[in-house]
């Protein structure tokens, strides 16, 4: 029953705010228009599309808030007027009341809010769907900024992906390229996100983990946690000084050289995304600040993307067989990857992605529409039954953002020059001779634990009555000796490169 409540409410507010607009200036339905203006005779649309879309989002609540701020970095694939007011989105949602905020601190750190801080100042600096965020100064006067969660909101969420899930499990059982999308994987994915998001117990270990990472970086700079003072509903951080990134005029007033913030941005995002594999998923500009020194400031850590080493590893050699337009290692790439089936001709695969990426090289970001490239490459997904990755959905949401971004910031920005260099270092590193012995390194410790064990584990096979266990643990001593084996090889590799390089010295 919620769910239909929840229908009826979506298309009653698409209804008053006169979204069907948006539908019927499609060709193949305009012939409806008529008959919609007559049957809603009553209604008066008196505010700019582009308000009217903002409101009817920040009416039906956080997911299609979200689904509003991503759209609005994409300003080659929506009209200016309509980019400007979904970009008020980012951290102009109106605010939840100031006496539902005393009240939520109240009940959290159990006494009033006077008697916690210093000083805590009662209007919102940014409001965004899920949560709002205050300055305060806390006792011992450090600045510090509050982050507060919106009352009830979780309701709100489970209801709205209750329908999300309804309409990916139809699409999943009717539409002919349901199973290929994944679209309940990939629900479930935005969903696991979205309730981590909740959890600013949660959000404020990740902005920990992410200051860790670029501890001593002079290129991202995040905030400390005050762990003391944080609660499931309550993020309690160290307050950041700085221009949001999307007032470029002002920042160039100041000095900041914008063509190398750019390029700092594609660096960042690969440091996170290959270096760390942990990389910020919500990069819209109102999460964004820069110092007048030039340096990035990350806010709101609620929605943080994971990568295993099999992920970066498929993703690197993708990036980079792509920047050298090897377009036959990316085909291949996807084949031994499983993506897709296992009878592909990789040189048909080869040449349909060569006729979408190859037009968009030498280009500035500005003469690139990422939205049209996307869509040509759905398209050849769809030939090749390509099937979708549900884990890098939001690393594709990451990218768009980042596009967005770049093409605010410097639209002559040439992202393969400048992601490029970092790509191939990153792939010395992890596949050249520093990876085998960071590698060696890591390993280390669990050799030294399972090398005494192995005359135990033989005397334990040879022993063994029965001849399945037999051959199981006589497998997996065949296995770890062929990992033995291969560790001394590396080994052995390594020695012998230093043995040459010395070698080579001693006889200049």
């Amino acid at each position: 029953m919620l769910p239909l409540l929840r229908l009826s409410k979506i298309v009653t507010v698409g209804v008053r705010f006169g979204l069907d607009e948006f539908v019927l200036a499609h060709s193949s339905v305009r012939w409806l228009r008529p008959i919609i203006r007559n049957v809603l005779f009553w209604r008066r649309l008196d505010r700019p599309r582009g308000e009217r879309l903002r409101l009817a989002l920040e009416a039906l609540g956080p997911i299609f808030v979200k689904f509003g701020q991503v759209l609005s970095t994409r300003r080659d694939l929506i009209p200016v007027d309509i980019a400007d007011e979904l970009a008020k989105l980012q951290d102009q949602v109106p605010p939840f009341p100031t006496d539902q905020v005393l009240a939520t601190l109240a009940r959290v750190y159990g006494r009033p809010v006077d008697e916690v801080f210093q000083d805590f100042e009662r209007e919102a600096v940014a409001s965004a769907s899920v949560a709002q965020v205050h300055f305060a100064v806390l006792p011992d006067g450090r600045e510090a900024a509050i982050k507060i969660l919106r009352p009830g909101i979780g309701s709100v969420i489970d209801r709205d992906l209750a329908l999300l899930e309804t309409a990916a499990a139809v699409v999943d059982a009717v539409w002919p390229d349901g199973r290929r999308l994944k679209p309940r994987e990939v629900i479930a994915e935005f969903a696991k996100h979205l309730h981590d998001e909740l959890d600013l117990l949660r959000e404020a270990a990740s902005a920990s983990q992410l200051r860790r990472n670029f501890r001593g970086s002079d290129l991202l700079l995040v905030p400390e946690v005050f762990w003391d003072w944080c609660a499931t509903e309550v993020m309690v951080m160290e307050r950041m000084h700085g221009l949001p990134v999307s007032q470029v005029d002002n920042l160039r007033a100041q000095g900041v050289d914008i063509a190398r913030l750019s390029r700092t941005g594609v660096e960042i995002f690969f440091m996170q995304v290959f270096r760390d594999g942990f990389f910020h998923a919500d990069m819209h500009p109102g999460n964004i600040l820069v110092t007048r020194e030039g340096r990035y400031v990350a806010l709101d850590f609620g929605i943080m993307g994971t990568l295993t080493d099999v992920d970066k590893n498929y993703l690197a050699q993708n990036f980079l067989a792509f920047f050298r337009r090897d377009y036959r290692r990316v085909a291949q790439a996807h084949v031994d990857a499983g993506w897709v089936p296992p009878g592909t001709r990789v040189d048909e695969f080869e040449s349909a992605i060569r006729a979408v990426c190859e037009p968009i090289f030498d280009k500035p970001l500005k003469e690139i529409s990422f939205g049209k490239v996307l869509l040509r490459l759905f398209q050849t997904a769809r030939r090749f039954n390509l099937e979708v990755q549900p884990q890098l959905v939001l690393l594709q949401k990451t990218l768009l953002n980042i596009e967005g971004l770049g093409r605010q910031l410097d639209p002559d920005l040439d992202l393969w020059k400048t992601g490029k260099p970092y790509l191939e270092r990153w792939m010395s590193e992890q596949m050249g001779w520093r990876g085998l012995v960071r590698h060696l390194r890591e390993e280390a410790p669990q050799w030294a634990e399972l090398i005494p064990q192995l005359p135990r584990l033989a005397h334990r096979a040879l022993s063994e009555p029965e001849p399945h266990a037999l051959e199981a643990t006589v497998a997996r001593l065949v296995r770890e000796q062929r990992r033995q084996t291969r560790l001394l090889a590396g080994i052995v590799a390594v020695l012998v490169a230093t043995l040459a390089v010395l070698t080579a010295l001693f006889l200049r």
